[in-house]
């Protein structure tokens, strides 16, 4: 044990992208979108992103400006929303919101025979000024979303869809994907999380701040 080598903890970041970029061989990514996905792989050690990832036409650049000047971020889980970058977010303004764990959403959902996402993502339509939905959890939660943009309840700058699971959750990434007038980043498939809708908050506001990946 005394031989190994270990990065000292400041260069760890630093050369967990220096791993990626050397283990993403011949696969070039457009600039756009190339911090984002790096970020994902950074945080799962899975390199099946690099295919995965979906991207709507301007959903980075939309997504960007929204986040610049002010937007909401509305996460499905506690732990996405603690995972994004607060001295980041809060450079722009930029508040993150997660109505799951409030007394009120899980009494009315009980109530109602919903699931609390279902009632989380009502509530977000209440909220005024640009919104960027980082879902990461709930399948239930897109779904929810999908009805309340084609009934013109809401519309939201950009969803980030990638919740993990085996249960509606394909189907959910595949009909978000169908909105003509919505830009979206998807993980398509099984894979996702909290920690990914967190990540790619993150990678977007890194981004803006000019922030070497």
């Amino acid at each position: 044990m005394e031989n190994i080598k270990f990065v000292e903890p400041h260069n760890i970041e630093k050369r967990s992208f220096e791993i990626i970029q050397s283990e993403m061989g011949d696969v070039v990514l457009e600039k756009e979108i190339e911090p984002i996905v790096k970020r994902v792989i950074h945080t799962t050690a899975d390199f099946d992103y690099l295919r995965s990832m979906c991207f709507s036409q301007n959903a980075v650049k939309k997504a960007k400006e929204a986040l610049k000047n002010g937007a909401t971020i509305v996460t499905d889980t506690n732990m996405a929303r603690s995972g994004i970058n607060k001295n980041a977010a809060e450079k722009y303004g930029v508040e993150v919101r997660c109505f799951m764990a409030e007394e009120d959403v899980a009494a009315e959902a009980k109530e109602r025979g919903e699931t609390r996402a279902t009632v989380s993502m009502e509530r977000a339509c209440n909220i005024s000024g640009p919104i960027i939905f980082a879902i990461g959890n709930a399948p239930t939660a897109l779904i929810k979303l999908y009805k309340l943009i084609k009934a013109n309840k809401i519309k939201p700058e950009v969803i980030i869809g990638v919740p993990v699971g085996f249960v509606n959750v394909v189907e959910a990434k595949e009909l978000i994907m169908t909105l003509e007038d919505t830009e979206y980043i998807v993980a398509s498939g099984r894979k996702g999380g909290s920690n990914v809708a967190a990540a790619i908050c993150n990678a977007l506001l890194y981004n803006i701040e000019e922030r070497k990946q």
